[in-house]
């Protein structure tokens, strides 16, 4: 990434909210600016004079969470544009910047992206938290701050998902039905790593098949789950074939399947598939530009062949 701030005027941090983001681009530049976007009063000035903000905030910016302005977009096109800084600004944000039409639009050629996700296993064994088992790491997931405040998963992902459907839900999309989406989000746990069937969902929920893919992108755009799509070396396969689906958090997909402990999931159905679903993870955390590939490329091959 250090390589890409002398390549790049913007390096994108995105991932899923709480995963590490802000700690690690403070790391990466400690000299750097601070915006935080969460702040209301801070998200209003950018909102109401964006260049204003943007000439607040130059030679070396970190700007956190910026999907709350997407209006920076065309702006950060403009400045750096016209200052030729490369490592100007680096940008974070939980949802996924290649599906926001914005940064495609605005920034392409100019912006390196990264995706963080929380720990791994492997990052967990070398640190001072300890895990038994596989098991065990399944149902704690990985994010940073449940295993520093060392909050039990039941707790932490209860406020987890609270949060995310009373705010970044709403946020991205007006979904008046939350109920009806949190089911939504359940029916899903439950098909972990099979192959995501829209009509199935469509007619268990008793909604359309554009609804289902509307909130499927939803959860894919803020990092919540994915489609992994097949790999063949016939092209046209690719296409047609159906893709998986899978959560980027083993914690929270446990959550949603109300598996408390290891004993719960030792007799639960999905057990092989909360296995294979961690497995990718672990993959994708290890070589994230292969399994990325897999995710994204392959599944914009499939939209552009509908």
């Amino acid at each position: 990434m250090k390589i890409a701030l002398g390549k790049y005027p913007i390096v994108a941090i995105t991932g899923p909210r709480q995963s590490g983001k802000t700690t690690f681009a403070k790391m990466l530049c400690p000299g750097y600016q601070y915006a935080n976007l969460e702040d209301i009063s801070l998200r209003e000035f950018a909102r109401e004079d964006p260049k204003s903000f943007l000439e607040t905030y130059q030679k070396g910016v970190i700007i956190d969470e910026i999907q709350y302005v997407p209006a920076l977009f065309s702006y950060l096109q403009l400045y750096t544009d016209e200052r030729q800084r490369n490592g100007e600004y680096i940008i974070t944000g939980s949802q996924d910047f290649l599906m926001m039409e914005q940064i495609s639009q605005s920034l392409a050629g100019r912006v390196a992206l990264f995706n963080l996700l929380p720990f791994s296993l492997q990052e967990i064994k070398q640190s001072e938290y300890v895990v038994n088992s596989w098991e065990e790491y399944l149902i704690a997931g990985s994010y940073p701050r449940k295993w520093k405040q060392q909050i039990e998963p039941g707790e932490y992902y209860e406020n987890y998902l609270r949060t995310y459907i009373e705010r970044d839900v709403r946020l991205i999309k007006n979904i008046t039905n939350l109920g009806l989406f949190q089911k939504f989000l359940q029916r899903l746990a439950r098909r972990t790593g099979q192959l995501f069937n829209q009509r199935s969902l469509s007619v268990e929920l008793g909604i359309d098949n554009k609804t289902v893919e509307s909130w499927m992108t939803l959860l894919e755009i803020s990092f919540i789950a994915f489609r992994l799509w097949p790999y063949y070396q016939n092209f046209n396969k690719r296409i047609v074939k159906t893709p998986k689906v899978y959560f980027y958090d083993t914690g929270l997909l446990a959550t949603l399947l109300n598996i408390r402990t290891v004993d719960e999931l030792n007799i639960h159905f999905a057990k092989g598939q909360l296995f294979e679903n961690l497995v990718i993870l672990e993959m994708l955390k290890i070589e994230p530009i292969k399994v990325f590939m897999a995710i994204f490329i392959s599944g914009e091959m499939s939209q552009a062949g509908k």
